[in-house]
């Protein structure tokens, strides 16, 4: 059984702002929905071309998960558009649009999702939210961190993480959805789920026909204080013919563009059905406007692969070139060292890569390390810098000259008392003791017969540890 929808769209610019950056679209086989922003009216020109561009889409030459092939593409060119666009003004740098779309062959639905705008189902009279937002207070909600009772009143709830931006990182979520007759789809910018509750939305979507309840829940935010744009989109899934036809309906940012309201922006082209038979069908069968050609689907850009390749080319060989000068310096470096029991001169610095030394032995001396005193041994073993090479030198020759004057200096003996060479001499007793008086003069000299000191006194540093 094939089934068919039933749709209606309406966008308001709300009580406070000025431009309405929404931009909707429905037809038989394509519900979508674009929220831009960004100023200098980038938000206007964002969510227009990501209309324009994806609503070819609207064909029922497409089927199956063939859909979320074809979903895939026409995102993906829109956002090479908006990049475009930003090429083409500079101003219009950091513009962006959400976008969420509906792809419907009859029997199932496949679902593209990017941003903070939503798509819902209401089946049973149960509300169910079928797209995922890509927001900082839902990865809270994701992560546990908070309730989904806490996100509605959130201070950040409209920090959007993931948008179509013109870069390349804008994948959209992709996915295949069951439907059956009785289905109430709906879509919506941020401007109602805001401020109106998933009751509220539940209760308006369960009676009514498309028309009347996108008018009904457009009031519910705009009466609950709403500052933003809303745009909702409704489409019923029946199994009779739909009761608002086939005709394509866009409104928004999309439209107003598309008549010269705003006059600024790049302009985008109003859907046109072929032949004025009232069969939109996405524009197939009649002649396309030139300006509309703008924004039909088209493949990839050519050679875009050789312009990523050239692009890592430049790059790696910024890098190379860096770490290459980087390197030589490194060998212009030089110090004095020890290799194995000798001093040696080393070329380049004291440090290693992985796979890669930076330093090796450039000259190997006749000098040996035992044979420096203390100080100038740990000197050497902790490395000496020198700004060159001619100073390497020098410092090696200061060495050896420390060297061969610790090697000249003679190592001082210890002295030995000298016998004396005259016999003992026997004195007789004293019977009588004999009563001296005291010696004004100071006692003699206790240091033994033949004792040297130094003349000079010798600094034990000059030529310790010498081995």
């Amino acid at each position: 059984m094939t089934l068919s929808l039933d749709y209606a769209t309406l966008s308001d610019v709300g009580r406070v702002r000025r431009n309405n950056e929404d931009s909707a679209y429905a037809g038989p086989h394509l519900l979508l929905l674009a929220d831009g922003m960004g100023g200098a009216a980038a938000g206007e020109v964002a969510s227009a071309a990501a209309v324009q561009v994806i609503r070819r889409l609207d064909t029922a030459e497409i089927s199956g998960e063939d859909m979320i092939e074809a979903l895939a593409g026409a995102v993906h060119r829109a956002n090479e558009r908006l990049s475009e666009l930003v090429e083409e003004d500079p101003e219009r740098e950091g513009m962006g649009s959400t976008v969420t779309a509906l792809m419907f062959d009859g029997k199932q639905l496949g679902l593209a999702h990017l941003g903070d705008s939503r798509a819902y189902r209401l089946r049973d009279g149960l509300l169910y939210q079928l797209s995922h937002d890509h927001t900082f207070v839902q990865s809270l909600v994701d992560e546990g961190r908070i309730s989904q009772e806490e996100a509605f009143t959130h201070p950040h709830r409209n920090l959007i993480l993931r948008v179509l931006d013109g870069r390349p990182d804008s994948d959209p979520d992709l996915e295949m959805l069951d439907v059956q007759a009785g289905d109430r789809l709906m879509l919506c910018s941020d401007g109602l789920p805001d401020y109106v509750s998933d009751e509220v939305i539940a209760a308006s979507m369960a009676s009514g026909t498309p028309d009347s309840v996108v008018v009904d829940l457009i009031t519910h935010a705009l009466e609950a204080g709403s500052n933003d744009n809303v745009t909702v989109l409704v489409a019923d899934v029946v199994e009779t013919e739909p009761a608002s036809g086939v005709q394509p309906q866009l409104v928004g940012a999309a439209a107003e563009l598309a008549q010269g309201s705003t006059g600024r922006g790049e302009p985008t082209v109003a859907v046109r059905t072929a032949g004025g038979d009232g069969h939109g069908g996405g524009g197939h069968g009649g002649a396309l406007d030139p300006e509309e050609l703008r924004y039909a689907p088209r493949p990839p850009k050519r050679f875009a692969w050789l312009r990523r390749i050239a692009v890592l080319i430049v790059v790696l060989g910024l890098i190379g070139g860096g770490g290459w000068f980087a390197y030589s310096w490194t060998q212009k470096q030089y110090y004095v060292g020890t290799d194995g029991d000798y001093v040696a001169i080393f070329k380049g610095i004291e440090a290693d890569l992985p796979g890669l030394s930076l330093s090796k032995v450039y000259e190997r001396q006749t000098l040996q390390v035992d044979k420096l005193p203390t100080y100038s041994r740990e000197q050497v073993e902790g490395n000496i810098q020198a700004d060159n090479l001619a100073g390497a030198r020098s410092i090696v020759a200061e060495l050896q000259h420390t060297a061969a004057e610790c090697a000249a200096k003679p190592t001082p003996k210890p002295s030995t008392p000298v016998p004396s060479s005259k016999p003992p001499v026997s004195k007789p007793p004293v019977s009588t003791p004999v009563s001296k008086p005291p010696a004004s003069s100071p006692p003699a000299s206790t240091a033994p017969t033949g004792t040297a000191s130094p003349s000079t006194p010798v600094d034990p540093d000059d030529c310790d540890g010498v081995r």
